[in-house]
């Protein structure tokens, strides 16, 4: 297994990871050293990054100093494909090279942000499955270009817009990065068809796992063959002996509001004050809001009313079930929580990928998309009233929960390793997602 040196990266596949090691597989893991204590944790075996960059997304800007001092959004996103992902790629190889003299691993089980990927299937030989633990990135003739946060076009004029953007992202906004990985591609030999960064990991696959189910994801007439839905993808969760969390308060107020903005955005302000303030002295409302370390004892000294709970950390499965909306910054693994939980949701995140997933969440009417990083006051309010009110979002989250509920994830991974290596005759349903997505009413 390895993974992309991010947390949204790494934990989905932890659960999965235990599990098949429960089932008698020798899973190895190659990471970053950041995640050692969690593989330790884990009681698996880790091979650290060695040639690769050692790093963590959520500390690029000190691993990458140079990061801090480019001002243009389209500048820095390339740059952070070129440096995050493009340039890995060969340090990954060579690391894997020594691996395997030690570990001769049939598989690649890795995720859609691991560049090492593609040279692990043409340089080693091995076969990768791919979990894709965010909305599908491949691109389609029926969408525009993935990262722009746009719905599919409705109209003739729409659809026209969207081809251009999807021309533009290739030939302007991404060229060079693009350029980059096909430079290095060639210096292996390594076939990509002028695939994009977005594309190349997808499309070279021999499995692609999407995490979620059809019901988050846009109709596509051209999705690739060696895709498959996998339903939601879970931590591993340690038996570690603790009280299940409850609070007193939960049976004192109408409506429960959970509120959070994951690990890695450390910037209170964005969304956890605007949340407080719009919250604070609600006679009907109860907020809770996790903060994930960043300035909870100045948050609770600040926040102290009765309708208001604020604690570091406190899991999902604790909290959830007493909850009617979640308003979230768009991480995809907490959204799916909240969905597998019932929980409509109201969504302000634009960076790293979010906007993609807010935007499904809103097309979707399985909450409110605000289309923001940094919400007021009263636009919280005023979503969370319309979710709480409005049953269209409760009955569209039960719909997609449903669905998430028929399926097994970690059973399906197996499986679909089992495929890949010819190992097993009893494989999972081969039908198309185009078939699947075809013959449903979203």
């Amino acid at each position: 297994m390895a993974s992309a040196p991010a947390d949204g990266h790494f934990n989905p596949m932890t659960g999965v990871g235990k599990y098949l090691e429960s089932q008698g597989h020798d899973v190895r893991w190659y990471a970053t050293t950041h995640y050692a204590d969690k593989i330790r944790q884990m009681e698996m075996h880790h091979y650290p990054f060695t040639v690769a960059k050692n790093f963590l997304a959520s500390n690029i800007d000190t691993d990458f100093p140079e990061r801090q001092h480019i001002k243009n959004p389209i500048k820095k996103i390339n740059w952070d494909i070129e440096h995050f992902f493009i340039a890995r790629g060969p340090e990954y190889l060579e690391d894997m090279k020594a691996i395997k003299q030690e570990f001769d691993f049939d598989v690649l089980l890795c995720d859609n942000g691991f560049t090492g990927a593609v040279f692990a299937k043409y340089e080693l030989g091995v076969p990768i499955v791919v979990l894709s633990i965010l909305p599908l990135t491949e691109s389609s003739r029926d969408l525009a270009p993935y990262g722009l946060g746009l719905t599919p076009a409705r109209s003739i004029a729409g659809r026209l817009f969207h081809s251009g953007l999807r021309w533009l992202a290739t030939n302007v906004l991404f060229k060079n990065s693009n350029k980059i990985l096909h430079e290095i591609l060639n210096r292996y030999d390594i076939p990509h068809e002028r695939l994009s960064v977005f594309d190349l990991v997808c499309k070279k696959a021999d499995i692609l796992l999407q995490s979620g189910s059809p019901r988050f994801e846009y109709q596509r007439s051209d999705l690739s063959d060696n895709v498959r839905f996998i339903g939601g993808l879970l931590p591993y969760q340690p038996a570690n002996g603790k009280k299940q969390w409850f609070a007193d308060k939960i049976t004192e107020y109408k409506n429960i509001v959970l509120v959070t903005q994951g690990t890695v955005e450390k910037d209170v302000s964005k969304l956890l004050v605007p949340a407080l303030e719009a919250f604070k002295d609600d006679a009907d409302t109860l907020l809770i809001c996790t903060t994930g370390g960043s300035d909870t004892a100045r948050l609770k000294k600040q926040y102290g009313q009765h309708n208001i709970i604020i604690e570091d950390f406190i899991a999902f499965k604790d909290v959830m079930p007493f909850c009617d909306v979640y308003i979230s910054n768009g991480g995809y693994g907490g959204v799916l929580l909240g969905i597998e939980h019932r929980l409509p949701l109201v969504v302000a995140g634009v960076h790293e990928g979010k906007n993609e997933i807010c935007a499904r969440i809103g097309y979707f009417n399985y909450g409110v998309n605000l289309k923001t990083e940094r919400p007021s006051p009263p636009q919280l309010r005023k979503a969370v009233n319309e979710v709480l009110m409005n049953p269209l979002y409760k009955n569209a989250v039960e719909h997609l929960a449903e669905e998430l509920e028929t399926y097994q994830p970690n059973q399906l991974v197996e499986q679909y390793i089992y495929e890949v290596l010819d190992r097993q005759p009893n494989k999972p349903s081969t039908k198309t997602p185009v078939q699947v997505m075809a013959e449903m009413s979203i």
